[in-house]
C-alpha cells in the first residue's frame, strides 16, 4: 500500500482494545438461533418466511455487552448490496476519506492557432464520479489551453483496469439496466443515457432532452403526449414503448401521459463498448470542438500530464453509493483498493478480492470468512454473516472514519433507499439490500441519550420481497429496544 495509509492507522490502533473487545464479544455466541419479537415473528409470518430464512443480530455499538439478540448470526448468507458496507468500510480504512481519483490529460503535441498538431491523450484511473458535468469542465479547461481543433485523434488509456470478465446482461438478463453497467478505468456518467421530458401542453408533445450528447446516435428530442391529458402517470416508460434495438438511434413509439410533468429517465446504453468513446466526441463537437481524426483506444505517453482531472473526496463518493446503492461506482471502488495494492498492474477482480481477504483477516480476523465476488453485492454468490457484518460496523464505529461512514448511509424515512421506509423516522443509518429471494439491512439504530446499537437483517428466501413489512418491525423494534436500554442505564 501506499504510505499515505499509514497516518490513518495510527489513530484506528489506539483504540483497538475496543475493537478486540467488540470481537470477543461476538466471538462468545453460541451457534443457537435465539427466538425472535413476536413482532418480527408475526410480519415474518404474514410474509410466509420462516424464521429458519433469516439472521438477525442486534448489539452494541461499542461492543461492551452481548448481544440483544442474535438468530442465525453465524450462518453466511446473501447479503445483497449489504455487501458494500465491507468495501466502503475497507476503503475509508486503506486509502483513508479524503482519498481522490485523478484523470490525466496529455496534449500530445504542438498548439498554433487554436489547433493542436498532435493528439489529446486522456487515462482512465478508475473515477466513480466522472459524470457529464466533470466532463465537460475537464474539456473546457483543454480548450482553455487554446485548443479548438484537434489534427490528429483523441486517444482513450484504459489500461489501469483489466477488462471486465462480465456484460451487463449477466447477471439477470437485463443489459439496459442502469445497475447492470460493468466498469472500467475510464467510466463516463455511468455509461448511462438520461433523457429528461418535459411537457409542452400547447403543441402537445414532451420535449426531451438527452445527457450526454453521443456521437452518430440519433437521440429523440420529442415524443406526443397521451390523448386524454388527464390520465393518470402510472408507467411513464412502458406507454412509451421506447425501442432500443438499435445503438445508432433510440425510438420512442408511445405517448407521453402529461401528468407526469417533469421526469427524468436514465437508461444504459445498448452498445456499452463505443459509449466512453461516443460520449467523448459528442461532448467535444457540443461544446464546439473539432476533430479530424477519431477517438480510439491507446497508451498515455511517460511524461507528466499536462492537466488532470480531480474527483471528489472518497467520503463524498461514498453518499452516492451506499445512499442509491450505485453498482458500479462500488465496483469501480473495489477495483481501485487492487490498483493501490499494484499501482503498475492492471486492476482485476480477482487481485481486489485478495486485497479485501487480507484486509478481512488482519482486522477482523475470527470466524467465517466472506465469499467476495464483485464486492458490490449484484452477485449470486458473495456470502457474509450477520455476525461478520456486526463485527465490520463496530470496527467502524470505534474508528476515527465513523462519521463519514455513518453519514453514507441512508436515514430511515428521509433519503437513498430508505426515503420510503414507514419505519420510524430517523431512527437509524442503514445501508439496504435486495435481490430475487433476498433482503437484508445492516447499520446502526439510534436511541435515546446517544444509546447506538448495531443491526443487521438478513432474509434468503423465496418470498423476501414480501417481507419489508418484517423489517420495518425489525427496525420499529430495535429502536425501541435502543431506548429502552438508554433508558435503563446512565447517560454516557
Amino acid at each position: 500500500m501506499t504510505t499515505l495509509l499509514a497516518p490513518l492507522r495510527r489513530p484506528l490502533l489506539c483504540r483497538s482494545w475496543l475493537a478486540a473487545m467488540a470481537l470477543t464479544t461476538l466471538t462468545a455466541l453460541t451457534a443457537l438461533a435465539q427466538p425472535l419479537p413476536e413482532a418480527i415473528s408475526s410480519a415474518l409470518l404474514r410474509a410466509q418466511v420462516p424464521a429458519d430464512s433469516v439472521s438477525l443480530i442486534l448489539v452494541d455499538a461499542d461492543g461492551l455487552s452481548q448481544p440483544r439478540l442474535s438468530h442465525r448470526a453465524e450462518v453466511l448468507a446473501n447479503p445483497a448490496s449489504v455487501m458494500k458496507l465491507l468495501t466502503t468500510t475497507a476503503a475509508l480504512d486503506l486509502l483513508g476519506p479524503a482519498y481522490t481519483w485523478r484523470t490525466p490529460v496529455w496534449v500530445d503535441g504542438k498548439v498554433q492557432n487554436g489547433t493542436l498538431y498532435g493528439n489529446l491523450v486522456i487515462a482512465g484511473r478508475g473515477d466513480p464520479a466522472l459524470t457529464v458535468e466533470k466532463l465537460w469542465l475537464l474539456l473546457r479547461r483543454v480548450q482553455g489551453l487554446g485548443i479548438v481543433r484537434i489534427h490528429g485523434d483523441i486517444v482513450l488509456d484504459g489500461s489501469a483496469f483489466a477488462q471486465a470478465p462480465t456484460q451487463p446482461g449477466d447477471f439477470d438478463g437485463e443489459p439496459l439496466r442502469p445497475y447492470n453497467a460493468t466498469p472500467e478505468a475510464l467510466l463516463i456518467n455511468f455509461k448511462a443515457v438520461t433523457l429528461t421530458l418535459v411537457p409542452d401542453l400547447a403543441n402537445k408533445v414532451a420535449r426531451i432532452h438527452s445527457e450526454p450528447p453521443l456521437h452518430g446516435v440519433r437521440l429523440p428530442t420529442q415524443a406526443p403526449l397521451a390523448t386524454n391529458l388527464q390520465a393518470p402517470c402510472n408507467d411513464y416508460r412502458a406507454a412509451l414503448q421506447a425501442d432500443f434495438s438499435d445503438p445508432a438511434r433510440i425510438l420512442l413509439k408511445g405517448r407521453y401521459p402529461a401528468s407526469c410533468g417533469e421526469k427524468s429517465w436514465p437508461m444504459a446504453y445498448a452498445d456499452p463498448a463505443s459509449y466512453t468513446a461516443r460520449a467523448l466526441q459528442g461532448m467535444w463537437l457540443a461544446l464546439g470542438g473539432q476533430l479530424t481524426g477519431a477517438v480510439r483506444l491507446g497508451h498515455a505517453p511517460a511524461t507528466p500530464p499536462t492537466l488532470q482531472a480531480i474527483s471528489p473526496t472518497l467520503a463524498e463518493v461514498l453518499r452516492d453509493i451506499n445512499k442509491f446503492s450505485n453498482n458500479v461506482m462500488t465496483q469501480q471502488l473495489f477495483l481501485t483498493l487492487a490498483r493501490e495494492a499494484a499501482p503498475t498492474e492492471p486492476a482485476s477482480f480477482e487481485a481486489a478480492r485478495a486485497v479485501l481477504q487480507q484486509w478481512w483477516t488482519r482486522r477482523i480476523g475470527t470466524g467465517a470468512a466472506p465469499v467476495l465476488d464483485n464486492g458490490a453485492g449484484l452477485s449470486r454468490q458473495e456470502r457474509i454473516s450477520a455476525q461478520g457484518l456486526a463485527r465490520l460496523l463496530q470496527l467502524a464505529y470505534a474508528s476515527p472514519f465513523m462519521p463519514e461512514l455513518m453519514a453514507s448511509l441512508p436515514v430511515v424515512g428521509l433519503d437513498g433507499t430508505l426515503k420510503r421506509s414507514r419505519a420510524p423516522l430517523a431512527s437509524a443509518h442503514l445501508k439496504t439490500g435486495s435481490l430475487r429471494d433476498v433482503l437484508a439491512l445492516a447499520g446502526y439504530v439510534h436511541g435515546n441519550n446517544g444509546r447506538q446499537l448495531v443491526l443487521v437483517a438478513i432474509i434468503n428466501h423465496p418470498n423476501a420481497s414480501a417481507a419489508r413489512p418484517a423489517m420495518d418491525a425489525v427496525v420499529d423494534w430495535a429502536g425501541t429496544e435502543a431506548n429502552r436500554l438508554a433508558a435503563a442505564l446512565p447517560t454516557r
